[in-house]
């Protein structure tokens, strides 16, 4: 099942007022919007002062009361600065357009640096409530269409709306009458405008919305090809993408129609401007000049006519690009992940202490206690219930339990990637949530069921447990797993190149390199995730004899449902429904016959 999309926006923003927010970008690349600015009041002035050329020339075709030399002498005059007008916005436009470039350049950089830090700064729900496809989406298809409105659409935007304000001035100037007939014929082109804008703006939104759901499943899909051709799912498949891609079908047309209807109705009420202010230009205007105005009225008319088409030819990249925005907005305006601690935690060689905010020094041992805690992911659905539990420093506690008992929230909790809403977790006596986060969980040693490497060196993904661990001590760390036999037999040993999540290894060499991870990592609190749970029966014995060297005088948590890996641990807790219902070591476990007897019994049955 695709994972449901939801909007996590403040609240909805205008067309408008997305657009006002990212013209607040342009302070990243203040001195080169300047010469912009500069370039397109340059550019504005050349072609509306070539529109307003033809005047002159009109009025020395119709009869001049100089002499043939001189009406010749400025008419080439005329011409030749028509011509420099002209060579003037061409030159004008095209470094326009070089320096939009560069700018949305800088912009997008910052934009894309800005959602990045975001995504690291979100809690773990916000990721668990998006699909990887669909958060993805943000960083291409919205961030490309946002490029695109600043790189194209808003500089066409910003010549047409100051060639606009330059052309009805003008026209105030030309004729007073002639204008206030435009005005009243404008005002049919503002409603048009109006009704489609509101269409296409609310459509865009649903498509940028439908694109990222499919983008989503259709990542999720991908990863799980395995799965669907293993129980034959692909109809299945094919059927659900079909529905959110017709979805995203409707959406796009009404969309583009929406937009697209635009331009040829405001072509063709040019024409009818054209003719009207013609026909009517002739009985108003008499006297000397009287042509020269209107031809020159006409070309002014012909810009504004062209400067709207070319606004709403705009407007298909523009409402998309505003959605697209309005859906990264959406993404920074989140809620960052809240950390109120203030507990920090320093390092002694390989002793580690908790700094208290009032200078107190608290030395980590890793006693971890929950105090009657509730849990639920989603409200009304409780996961966890009056739990109650403690690791005292140097255990190994281990946690059984069917599926959803409530095994591995109790590992998210210690690592806070979740508030509880009732109770208390202590780590060392600390109320967690007084602890950092990025301090809390540098203590912490995992080892999750999914192991995720990175595309980079084998070396390079065991000290991702440590940063500024040595070679030496990557090498230790692969010797403690047992991982160090199988790396020396790959190609270029610890310099083989991992790619597509180590898909070049096996299930059971990426498990190993996860534990050798945590090993270098010396973390004092280790938590096993079904750390075993992809190697063979003899992997796993191996792994143990290193497992046991590492846990020795740290607290561990272990999650595991091969029941023999727990034997040796400390004490046992087995849950059921987000409560512990049995506590005790192997042997004092089978004694109760209890659940725990009843599952190791099963396991025997089973083998």
């Amino acid at each position: 099942m695709a994972k449901v999309e939801l909007r996590n926006y403040s609240k909805a923003q205008t067309p408008i007022g997305t657009l006002l927010r990212l013209f607040r970008y342009f302070k990243h690349c203040r001195p080169i919007l300047i010469a912009a600015v500069i370039t397109i009041l340059v550019y504005s002035a050349a072609t509306i002062g070539a529109s307003y050329v033809m005047r002159p020339l009109v009025d020395l075709l119709e009869g001049s009361a100089l002499g043939v030399s001189e009406t010749y002498s400025k008419y080439i005059a005329l011409i030749i600065g028509l011509a420099a007008l002209y060579i003037l916005s061409a030159v004008t436009n095209y470094l326009l357009n070089l320096l939009m470039l560069k700018c949305s350049t800088v912009i997008m950089c910052q934009l894309r640096t800005e959602l990045f830090d975001k995504m690291q700064r979100l809690p773990i729900s916000y990721l668990d409530q998006h699909t990887n496809g669909s958060l993805m989406s943000y960083f291409t298809n919205d961030i490309e269409a946002t490029n695109e409105l600043l790189q194209h659409s808003i500089t066409q935007l910003l010549i047409s709306v100051t060639s606009l304000i330059g052309t009805v001035f003008m026209m105030l100037v030309l004729s007073m009458k002639l204008f206030a007939m435009m005005v009243a014929l404008a005002g049919i082109v503002v409603v048009v405008v109006r009704i489609t804008t509101k269409i296409s703006g609310r459509s865009y939104r649903a498509q940028q919305k439908n694109a990222a759901r499919v983008n989503g499943y259709m990542e999720e899909m991908i990863s799980g090809q395995h799965d669907i051709k293993v129980f034959t799912h692909e109809n299945k498949v094919m059927s659900d993408f079909d529905l959110i891609n017709e979805d995203l079908y409707h959406t796009s047309t009404t969309a583009t129609t929406a937009t697209s209807v635009i331009g040829p109705i405001l072509n063709n009420l040019s024409h009818i401007f054209y003719a009207l202010t013609c026909a009517i230009g002739v009985l108003w205007l008499t006297g000397e000049g009287a042509g020269g105005i209107l031809i020159a009225f006409l070309q002014y008319i012909r810009n504004f006519a062209n400067r709207v088409s070319q606004i709403s030819e705009q407007f298909n990249s523009i409402m998309l690009a505003l959605a697209g925005a309005e859906r990264i907005f959406g993404v920074l305006d989140s809620k960052d992940e809240i950390d109120e601690g203030t507990v920090r935690l320093e390092q002694r060689g390989r002793e580690y202490d908790w700094i208290m905010e009032d200078g107190t020094v608290v030395p980590l041992k890793g006693d971890v206690r929950f105090h009657n805690v509730d849990f639920s992911y989603i409200e009304g659905k409780p996961v966890l219930k009056d739990l109650s539990l403690y690791a005292k420093p140097g255990q190994k506690i281990a946690f059984v339990g069917s599926t959803g008992a409530g095994k591995t929230t109790i590992t998210n909790l210690i690592n806070r990637f979740y508030d509880i809403q009732a109770g208390v977790i202590t780590y060392d006596g600390i109320d967690v949530r007084e602890i950092r986060k990025h301090d809390l969980r540098s203590s912490l040693g995992i080892v999750l069921q999914d192991t995720h490497l990175f595309t980079g060196t084998v070396m390079e993904n065991i000290r991702y447990g440590k940063l500024d661990a040595t070679d030496e001590d990557c090498i230790r760390a692969a010797k403690i797993a047992n991982a160090h036999y199988f790396i020396s037999h790959l190609p270029q040993g610890y310099d083989t190149i991992l790619y597509s999540d180590g898909a070049n290894l096996s299930q059971g060499q990426r498990q190993l390199l996860a534990i050798a991870r945590a090993a270098v990592s010396e973390a004092p609190v280790l938590i096993l995730d079904e750390a075993t749970s992809s190697v063979d029966t003899r992997t796993e014995k191996l792994i143990e004899k290193g497992l046991d060297a590492l846990m020795k005088g740290r607290t561990v948590f272990v999650i595991a449902h091969r029941l023999s890996t727990v034997r040796n641990a400390d004490a046992i807790i087995v849950l059921e429904q987000g409560k512990v219902i049995e506590r005790g070591n192997h042997d004092e476990l089978l004694k109760q016959k209890g659940k725990y007897y009843q599952l190791y019994t099963n396991m025997i049955e089973l083998s």
